[in-house]
């Protein structure tokens, strides 16, 4: 019986595994996709979706956490090991908008079912150590700015959703989007323009 209870929960987690990716591919391709088209894709009945995602804006919401972790773990990654905060500030930007590009798509798909502040709350951690770093830099004079390190954390990540609607509506090409965002960071801090040009142009 034990190994039946395993093999069915295995079984369950693989559905919802590929419920998930297939679900992301499917909305990123066609953002009115229904939980119909999307049991289809995934090769599942309607009732399988339904059992693990009681809505599609459950099955939005759950997306949109994995879309985050990921972004989370880019932005610890970029910062790791780096002493100088405007270096810093660049790798973790850059790495950030590397795995955001993404998602973009399903952010603004997001927007629609899942609530504004539901997405700031999702990225208070992100904002918090953004923060850090930047009081770290404002204190050793890498950075100016007449904001303090969490208003200013809170307009880079502004910036950022910016971007993407941006890059979405085609005024800012994709594979642009990633330095610019760093060079736009960084003069936002106070760094002036070529020093932010240069470095970001060092570290892409």
């Amino acid at each position: 019986m034990a190994s039946m209870t395993s093999r069915d929960t295995h079984r369950a987690n693989a559905n919802r595994r590929r419920i998930l990716d297939v679900a992301l591919a499917e909305l990123l391709r066609d953002p009115d996709a229904s939980m119909d088209q999307i049991a289809r894709a995934a090769g599942v009945v309607r009732r399988t979706v339904y059992g693990h995602f009681p809505s599609r804006e459950a099955l939005i919401s759950t997306l949109l956490d994995g879309a985050v972790e990921m972004v989370a773990a880019a932005e610890a990654a970029g910062m790791r090991g780096v002493a100088d905060p405007a270096e810093s500030l660049v790798r973790s930007t850059l790495a950030v908008w590397e795995v955001a590009d993404r998602y973009r798509l399903l952010v603004a798909l997001a927007q629609r079912s899942v609530t504004v502040q539901g997405i700031r709350d999702r990225l208070a951690p992100m904002r918090e150590a953004a923060a850090e770093m930047l009081q770290r830099g404002l204190e050793q004079g890498a950075f100016e700015s007449p904001l303090s390190a969490p208003a200013l954390a809170y307009l880079h990540e502004q910036m950022l959703f910016a971007l993407m609607e941006e890059v979405n509506d085609g005024l800012l090409k994709p594979e642009e989007a990633g330095e610019s965002a760093a060079i736009m960071i960084l003069t936002v801090s106070g760094v002036p323009v070529p020093r932010a040009t240069e470095l970001v142009a060092r570290l892409s």
